[in-house]
């Protein structure tokens, strides 16, 4: 038997008084030995979202997938079922399965008892503090090898309220579950719509004009190179108040860098000495080794020192504005072609050089057009990044809530 412990949580709904009791995973759970058969689906489980609600295919998982041809070999797995991977526990892969199924032979299966409303536990399992526990449980050379076998699963424990406050829980936790996918998809729907207008209204090879258009503009696209509109800023600076210190990643472009990393150069020493590459606000950056993975982008942020692998261009304003230049060069179609410069006996190492990026060819319209283009996307880009901010919200006050309705 387990230990008499019992707690409540921070928040509870109204009516549930009673304190909750501490159980071991071999008290609530008894290990399942089934196979499964060729009439279902084989799932599959992650670190991030548990098990999946159906089969899995390669452009999905983003690897490839190699699975036995015995179907004998996989184990069943039914609804409510907890599913672990024993590999990779320790880091997450843990869930409840929703549909009849079966898994891989290196996963685990459990079948819950009464005490259990068996959604609940996705919550209750996946929490930090659990999973720290399965990290604890689990043994082996190297966390590469760390293997999480029943014996230790069914000795971590957790706190469980009573079967109807499960239930009401959980279904809190699905609602807002709900509420983080719909705002995903809204996201999503959002960047696919960027897409979309970034091959609409620019014009395609071969054309001077693009499919959609602001009303009241008919002249032709003109055809110039890069380095007639971008000019490389060469300047070293010291880190100061004026010129902080900041990163440049695909995700975000310029921004500044994190508090640790401000802690950790205080006691490496004199950062004032170093020098930096230094960038002003509307510059066109680039990192020549990964624009291959878009990393390219305006600085928005303003005056700032980086890296010296990064490079940074001044916009020539007599023919174009900084927005409408970013929307050009941030496209896939000129990413794509522009890696046809690439150089380097290494895949990981290739990159595009200034010279070649500023040969390459750019369409600009007339000056009003331009600023009509920029402003569109500008406002495109702020909807998508509220969008964003909206999803991180939900998903902070998710973590939140996890900690402070769990014990």
């Amino acid at each position: 038997m387990s230990d008499n412990i019992t707690k409540s949580p921070q928040f509870r709904f109204a009516g549930y008084t009673d304190a909750w009791e501490q159980r071991k995973l071999g008290e609530i759970y008894t290990e399942r030995n089934e196979r499964g058969n060729n009439s279902l689906q084989i799932l599959s489980v992650s670190i991030h979202h548990g098990i999946s609600n159906g089969e899995l295919d390669s452009s999905t998982l983003g690897k490839e997938v190699r699975r036995s041809e015995d179907k004998s070999l996989y184990k069943g797995v039914r609804s409510g079922d907890l599913v672990f991977n024993m590999m990779r526990a320790w880091q997450g892969a843990i869930g409840v399965a929703k549909i009849e199924g079966m898994v891989s032979p290196a996963y685990i299966t459990a079948i819950p008892n009464e005490k259990l409303f068996p959604p609940f536990m996705d919550y209750c399992l996946r929490r930090h503090e659990i999973i720290t526990q399965i990290d604890n449980f689990s043994y082996g050379v190297t966390d590469f090898r760390k293997r999480l076998y029943w014996d230790s699963f069914s000795k971590v424990s957790c706190l469980i309220p009573s079967v109807p406050e499960q239930i009401k829980i959980n279904s809190f936790f699905n609602q807002l579950d709900n509420l983080i996918t719909l705002h995903q998809r809204k996201l999503e729907l959002l960047k696919d719509t960027k897409k979309g207008l970034l091959q609409k209204m620019f014009p395609k090879d071969g054309a001077d004009v693009p499919e959609i258009r602001f009303a009241g503009f008919t002249d032709a696209w003109e055809q110039r190179k890069l380095s007639d509109v971008l000019t490389e800023r060469n300047v070293q600076h010291p880190q100061n108040k004026d010129y902080p210190l900041v990163s440049f990643t695909v995700e975000k472009g310029v921004t500044p860098k994190t508090e640790r990393y401000e802690r950790e150069q205080l006691v490496v020493g004199d950062k004032a000495a170093k020098k930096y590459k230094a960038t002003e606000l509307n510059d066109i950056v680039y990192n020549p080794a990964n624009l291959k993975f878009g990393a390219i982008s305006r600085n928005s942020y303003g005056k700032a020192v980086f890296s010296p692998i990064y490079v940074t261009f001044e916009v020539n304003d007599k023919l174009a504005f900084p927005s409408y230049v970013e929307m050009f060069v941030t496209r896939q179609d000129f990413i794509r072609y522009s890696l046809r410069y690439q150089q380097g006996t290494v895949y990981e190492r290739q990159s595009v050089s200034p010279e070649d990026l500023l040969s390459l060819k750019i369409l600009l319209p007339g000056k009003e057009e331009q600023l009509q283009i920029g402003n569109f996307f500008d406002q495109l880009n702020d909807t998508i990044a509220l969008q964003q901010r909206e999803l991180n919200s939900l998903k902070k006050l998710k973590e939140s809530l996890l900690q402070q309705m769990f014990v």
